[in-house]
């Protein structure tokens, strides 16, 4: 079937226990959102699957998991605390907040390239009103960064701010591991952690949200080879989608344009992926040559210039990054994986998620719960399995029909059920979840 739209993948996350919304219990906090426990385990095998592709299987990555508070200078030699905005304009009636871009997008004004000035002149030329179709003021630029304080004393000196991005954690440890590891260039940096941003008007369930994880690298390289070596992480990147099962039809490639790029960047591709909102961005990679090594380099009056192995060579190496939201890869995974067919005469929807992701490969039932002996046996089966596969679950509510329902929703790829057949022979029933096939296997045979 086509895309799910949002509210069907909304509702699935919380009947099933992967998202709910944050606070929920108070009325909730927008664009926050907590993962239940299949949630966990999803969110978990995505990223420790990225760790492994990217980390884990090269001689030439090495891991950093750097602190979400830093030193204001960080974002001040960035940029992030003079340009990290986004345009916001209000509903002269309600107050209430807008992104400007979004108010344009959502009345099919694509508002790429344009200025702030030009997004406005837009709105008026366009007679766009607010959502709740008031008149909107002029646009004004607002800063997404959190900002606190660190230490007993409120001022100017003890500002820090919650990370925006991850990037800034590896550039600042650029010489730290550098000079422990002297690795051999080409060389990247990877990690994983929270990020931040307040944003305006948060939406399209966890697609935008104010806290959030990503994946990020830094690549550092000789500028002579960034070409090269810049396709070989694109074509890396399409293996990782292909590895969470996402259909190549439902992935674009856009290259951005130069007046779109970050002024850092000189190439920039972002990865689309189609969403139930429509075509947005699942990740993006940029070349951006030496940009924060150099600012680090003249802010901090601290050399981050590599020594080429055996020769007098010095530069300060340029960078390739690809970053990587876990949320929007969460969310891709369950767009991509929700299907829906007739089972007997009854409509059924699954999550054909492959058993590398989903929550439990195996759910172990005895077929009848008032049968002690049955019980007894599917408790060894599971404990069995529990042990050498980790994530199995264990079901014994209500019929097996409905069992098979259950786990059917939740991406289980296959059931297995003790009935009596198994005290004689040795043998269990195994359904596959994508054909519901079922078969009898011997215990010491069930595998994934």
């Amino acid at each position: 079937m086509s895309t799910p739209n949002l509210e069907t993948i909304t509702s699935l996350c919380k009947r099933r226990g992967f998202i709910y919304q944050g606070s929920e219990v108070y009325g909730g906090l927008s664009g926050t959102w907590d993962y239940g426990p299949l949630g966990v385990i999803l969110k978990r095998n995505i990223m420790n699957l990225w760790w492994k592709m990217f980390v884990e299987d090269r001689e030439d990555m090495y891991g950093v998991d750097a602190a979400i508070l830093m030193n204001q200078k960080v974002w001040q030699a960035s940029g992030h605390v003079e340009t990290f905005v986004d345009p916001l304009c209000e509903d002269t009636v309600t107050k209430k907040r807008y992104r400007t871009d979004h108010i344009l997008k959502d009345n099919g004004v694509d508002p790429t390239g344009m200025t702030m000035a030009q997004m406005d002149a837009a709105i008026v030329e366009n007679k766009i009103q607010s959502p709740e179709k008031n008149p909107l003021s002029p646009s004004r630029t607002f800063n997404m960064m959190f900002t606190t304080h660190v230490g007993p004393v409120a001022d100017e000196n003890s500002i820090s701010y919650l990370r925006p991005e991850t990037a800034q954690g590896i550039f600042t440890n650029f010489k730290n591991v550098v000079d422990s590891f002297y690795p051999d260039l080409p060389f990247g940096i990877a990690q994983q952690g929270k990020a931040f941003r307040n944003e305006i008007s948060p939406r399209d369930f966890v697609f935008r949200s104010r806290e959030f994880e990503q994946m990020e690298i830094e690549y550092f390289v000789d500028p002579a080879d960034w070409e090269e070596l810049f396709e070989e992480w694109r074509l890396r990147i399409h293996e990782w989608f292909e590895l969470l099962g996402l259909p190549k039809e439902n992935v674009h490639e856009l290259e951005v344009p130069d007046e779109d790029r970050a002024h850092y960047s000189k190439r920039t591709i972002d990865f689309e992926f189609d969403f139930p909102h429509g075509k947005d961005e699942l990740l993006g990679m940029a070349y951006r040559t030496d940009f924060d090594l150099m600012n680090i380099q003249n802010k901090s009056n601290k050399s981050m210039e590599y020594t080429v192995k055996g020769t007098n060579t010095k530069f300060v190496p340029h960078v390739i990054e690809p970053s990587f939201g876990v949320e929007r890869a969460l969310m891709a995974v369950l767009c991509a994986a929700y299907k829906e067919d007739t089972s007997g005469d009854e409509p059924r929807m699954y999550l054909a998620l492959s058993s590398h992701l989903a929550p439990y490969r195996f759910c172990v039932s005895p077929l009848l719960k008032n049968k002690p002996e049955l019980v007894e046996k599917a408790r060894e089966v599971f404990k069995t399995l529990k042990a050498k596969y980790g994530n199995v679950t264990w079901d014994d509510n209500g019929n097996i029909g409905k069992r098979y329902r259950k786990q059917d929703e939740i991406g289980t790829p296959h059931c297995v059920v003790i009935d009596f057949d198994t005290l004689e022979d040795g043998t269990v029933t195994v359904r596959d979840r994508d054909t519901t096939e079922q078969k009898r296997v011997k215990i010491e045979d069930i595998q994934v």
